[in-house]
């Protein structure tokens, strides 16, 4: 649960002083909710503008070509906005469109799979890695953790249907229990010792994975590196705002009503949501629809 002050209003007024400026997150959906409560822990100072794709999510299933035009308007808006920073707070932007748009933008820009493979090769040495489609083919958090440590043997797994199941709010549901165990079958074969969520959404499936799993297997979620990352470039920079925090902003480029039903859970009270509506190159309009 989260202080309600975070989420009372959604509208920046920050002067010129670059540290109070907002750090944008984004995701597809509600997955990127679990970065967010690591900036709002390590963090609470930040004022933060939360983007959810909802309208064209799940990302997984995407071209790559797909990805990298979603998050290149996504970001165009952010800088529109005054961020200071960007997380990309989605594993399947992270491993499709980090490095080819990072230099587009004026404002740092933050990915999710160097910390959480970072923190797997401190784990383990039989790294599982479960993540959607895009991001499994692309092997990014494979190649990652072996430049860091060539030793370790890592296995990934594609999981397709985890993302729209937690959208629907189904995580509880049977049926999202033998989906699980089918995933992770597979890699319990080759007795990994850490298993990685190479997804923002799958920390929210963590009692049903923890209960399939064997006890001595550690479970790595990136959302709680990446927020460190953020700390340390933040300093870096000198950006890191000591002034108390704006409301949050709460954004998606689909419905707003089932956004806000997805997220009462996660964040504990009921988010103010805005929605913004992308043509094929800019920002066509942009109008808020509250939620009460």
């Amino acid at each position: 649960m989260f202080p309600s002050f975070l989420f009372e209003g959604n509208l920046f007024q920050f002067d010129q002083e670059p540290q109070r400026a907002p750090i944008g997150v984004f995701d597809s959906g509600v997955g990127g909710l679990t970065v967010l409560r690591q900036l709002y822990r390590q963090l609470p100072n930040e004022s933060i503008i939360y983007f959810g794709d909802t309208a064209r999510l799940p990302y997984g299933i995407r071209s790559q070509a797909e990805i990298i035009q979603f998050n290149r308007e996504i970001l165009t808006w952010m800088q529109n906005q005054g961020v200071k920073m960007a997380v990309m707070a989605c594993n399947t932007s992270s491993a499709l469109a980090l490095e080819i748009i990072r230099e587009e933008f004026n404002f740092p820009i933050i990915g999710v799979i160097l910390s959480g493979a970072k923190a797997a090769v401190q784990q383990g040495k039989r790294i599982g890695v479960i993540a959607t489609p895009a991001t499994a083919k692309s092997s990014a958090y494979k190649n990652a953790i072996l430049e860091i440590e060539p030793e370790v043997q890592v296995w990934q797994v594609s999981c397709p249907e985890f993302v729209p199941l937690i959208e629907q709010n189904r995580i509880h549901d049977p049926y999202t229990t033998e989906v699980a165990r089918s995933y992770l079958e597979p890699l319990i074969e080759q007795e990994i010792d850490t298993l990685v969520y190479g997804c923002t959404h799958y920390p929210y499936l963590s009692p049903i994975l923890r209960s399939l799993l064997p006890s001595t297997v550690n479970l790595v979620d990136p959302a709680v590196h990446v927020a460190t990352a953020c700390i340390q470039e933040l300093e870096l920079l000198g950006l890191r705002n000591n002034h108390p925090p704006m409301p949050t902003r709460f954004v998606v480029s689909g419905c707003p009503q089932q956004f806000t039903q997805s997220s009462i859970n996660w964040l504990g009270c009921t988010p103010t949501v805005e929605v913004v509506h992308f043509t094929d190159t800019v920002v066509s309009s942009f109008h808020k629809d509250v939620i009460s």
